[in-house]
């Protein structure tokens, strides 16, 4: 039998590339934003931060809906 569906692992390996690159734009974006307005830390950390809870957000979502 040949299973249609793609194979798991380039679906977490697209999150995970994915994953790096929003972590990027959110580091290049945090540094721009801290320039910018003079509050040097605070974006560097809330940024990149957000954008991990998001994607480990969306991977429990996407790890529950295959079990069920």
């Amino acid at each position: 039998m040949k299973n249609n569906s793609p194979n798991p692992w380039l679906k977490y390996l697209g999150l995970t590339a994915q994953l790096l690159v929003m972590i990027g734009l959110a580091v290049y974006a945090a540094i721009w934003l801290d320039k910018k307005l003079g509050v040097s830390p605070l974006f560097l950390i809330l940024l990149p931060l957000l954008v991990l809870g998001v994607t480990f957000y969306k991977l429990y979502k996407e790890t529950i809906k295959n079990k069920q």
